[in-house]
């Protein structure tokens, strides 16, 4: 192929690549399954078909592309798709083995499959004599970007976790008489709010259904629900009582409820349910736990311009004991919400996790 030649296909291939993460963009954004676009290039560079995967059970997006052409119709082809084709049957069958049977030559994907079962389907393509080949830089970030929380999840067998708490400048996150509503104004809720809609679950112990009966619901400024709405999780072995608010979630068909006392099962049990990402929302028992097992993914601290006192504290015990064993985080951002101040931070190095911590402490 000469350099001009190569030159016009990589073109049309990034074309085709980008066409492809708009086409899945319109798969669900939530559950097992990663949203996954394809389009079918014709050997001299025409759209023959595209196809995006719509959720488990259904056609996945090579296999959905195909479909729309004619037997014979891509020999000779090339598939741009966002994600590596799969190599395994589920309820579906391995989509590098349909684009072998179709006859297409060329693959390209922007992301690898990480999945333990599922990957592998670029070597057996290139097994059968088909051209695979990795998408361009910039583009493989913009689809790792994409496939965000999905591919989070897949890698770490566990949900992204976004842990929050709100707190006065002295960190307590309620009066000594247990009453914390509300520590924070209006503009803080709201961006809380908007926060847990964009999450999978949203996490809180017994001891703060016990303690605030929480609805858990993501609400808008004028107090509707939002459109989408986080799935109750609720650690710890004490009973949630009849009638309490989390009953009546939009989502309480769903509710998960897992005792605490082995969190990196736990968490796994809840990627498995196809959860992606969690919004720890505490008390402190369960916020600490969190951090002191290293899964605190980002730290979201919603800071008033208020002392409280007293012993309400936001965090308990982290398991440090000295300072060189603190939790180091790099500050992401730092915004203004109101009269208070959002701190958005990130772990500076993973740890292990101490299993001395439990989260059904106190809750």
């Amino acid at each position: 192929m000469t350099t001009a030649a190569h030159h016009d296909r990589g073109t049309r291939e990034a074309l085709a690549m980008r066409r492809a993460l708009e086409l899945a963009a319109n798969g669900p954004e939530r559950g097992v399954n990663p949203r996954v676009g394809c389009v079918l290039l014709s050997p001299d560079g025409r759209v023959l078909a595209e196809g995006w995967h719509r959720g488990a059970g259904t056609a996945h997006a090579e296999v959905d592309a195909l479909s729309r052409l004619a037997p014979g119709e891509a020999v000779g082809a090339t598939a741009v798709v966002t994600l590596e084709p799969c190599n395994h049957t589920g309820r579906t069958g391995p989509c590098a083995e349909a684009l072998i049977a179709a006859g297409v030559a060329r693959v390209v994907y922007a992301v690898a499959d990480p999945g333990e079962h599922s990957s592998g389907g670029a070597d057996r393509l290139r097994a059968a004599g088909v051209d695979v080949e990795l998408a361009d830089a910039a583009i493989v970030d913009e689809a790792e970007v994409f496939l965000g929380d999905w591919l989070f999840a897949a890698r770490m067998h566990r949900p992204r976790i976004i842990l929050k708490w709100a707190s006065s400048l002295d960190g307590r996150a309620a009066a000594d008489d247990g009453t914390s509503q509300w520590i924070t104004g209006p503009e803080a809720r709201r961006d809380v709010h908007t926060r847990r809609s964009a999450a999978d679950a949203i996490a809180v112990g017994t001891g703060t259904v016990l303690a605030d009966d929480p609805s858990l619901t993501a609400r808008g400024a004028d107090g509707a629900l939002l459109d989408a709405q986080p799935i109750p999780v609720v650690f710890g072995r004490r009973e949630v009582p009849a009638g309490a608010a989390i009953e009546r979630h939009p989502e309480a068909a769903s509710l998960v409820r897992l005792d605490g006392t082995d969190l990196t099962a736990d968490l796994r049990d809840l990627a498995k349910r196809g959860i992606r990402s969690l919004f720890v929302e505490g008390g402190p028992t369960l916020a600490s736990a969190f951090i002191a097992a290293a899964y605190a993914d980002e730290v979201l601290v919603y800071l008033a311009p208020a002392l409280l006192g007293g012993g309400r504290l936001a965090l308990l015990d982290l398991g440090v004991t000295t300072i060189g064993e603190a939790r180091r985080y790099d500050f992401a951002a730092i915004e203004r919400l109101g009269d208070d101040v959002l701190l958005v931070a990130h772990p500076v190095s993973s740890r292990a996790p101490r299993a001395s911590i439990s989260t059904t402490e106190g809750n």
